[in-house]
């Protein structure tokens, strides 16, 4: 089998490969707030290498990026789709340097048309934007809300329990079911690097053999006590403790991240998202 480090990197390489905008959904096996912490961090350690990073807060029931920060009571994407607001209105810097944006619901009573006018709008801002990553959950209906979400790498977040991996498993199943064949990301988060070896491995073995379902590892992320201090603060790890174990794996991953969705880095302030 070939080396974990080798497919780290090749598995990034396949996600993120492609022209921009960089678009990747990340849905979750983990306990709900795991997601949405782990997306702070990763969006302040890309900030901290000079990209410019937004993060669209998908989730109505999950705790989603939004409402961790305390923004989830402003204007919505859907509140854009239906001439409520300008898109500028919806996008929100955050101390830890990057933006966030939150998608709201069609309304039931508009049906398709305002499913539509939601999907376009969501197309607009992401054409403006460097490297975008969706706080995603399945809806009531088991799909993603957009199709640009459906038609984005997908990188599926899990835990070292047997729990948290069946849970995986299952929705990667799902996933492959509705949306065809095609690669998935997994992202072992409360794992050492040996730990994901085995956890990715094993599922890696599984998919391959009972989903025909190729996936990439996209790494591991450590457990650490200062990931919980750091949100206390409301910080990220990487700037409140910037020598944690998880600092130094966060900034790992963004570059890997950054290197390969930016094949040209973004220099300078870059673009105002919404301009």
């Amino acid at each position: 089998m070939a080396s974990f480090d080798f497919d780290q990197a090749e598995g990034l390489r396949r996600m993120l490969q492609g022209p921009r905008p960089r678009i990747v959904t990340f849905l979750s096996a983990t306990p709900e707030d795991d997601k949405g912490a782990m997306l702070v961090n990763l969006g302040a350690s890309l900030a901290q290498l000079g990209n410019e990073v937004l993060i669209v807060d998908a989730c109505e029931r999950e705790y989603g990026v939004a409402r961790r920060l305390g923004i989830q009571r402003a204007a919505t994407l859907a509140h854009v789709a239906r001439q409520e607001c300008g898109l500028n209105q919806v996008l929100h810097a955050v101390p830890q340097g990057f933006s966030v944006a939150s998608l709201g619901l069609a309304q039931r009573s508009e049906g398709d048309a305002d499913a539509r006018r939601l999907a376009k709008t969501f197309d607009v801002l992401v054409k403006q934007a460097g490297i975008v990553m969706v706080d995603g959950e399945l809806g009531p209906d088991g799909e993603l809300p957009l199709p640009l979400m459906a038609a984005s790498e997908i990188v599926v977040q899990v835990g070292t329990s047997a729990t948290s991996i069946t849970n995986a498993y299952a929705l990667i199943k799902h996933l492959s079911q509705q949306l065809g064949r095609r690669p998935f990301g997994i992202l072992v988060t409360g794992a050492t690097e040996a730990e994901a070896k085995v956890v990715y491995d094993n599922m890696s073995t599984a998919a391959t053999r009972y989903l025909a379902v190729t996936l990439n590892s996209m790494g591991a992320l450590p457990a650490d006590e200062y990931l919980h201090r750091a949100a206390r603060l409301g910080r990220s790890v990487v700037d409140a403790f910037p020598l944690a174990g998880a600092s130094v794996a966060f900034r790992q991953l963004a570059g890997k991240f950054a290197l390969h969705a930016l094949p040209q880095a973004v220099r300078g302030g870059g673009t105002q998202f919404g301009a």
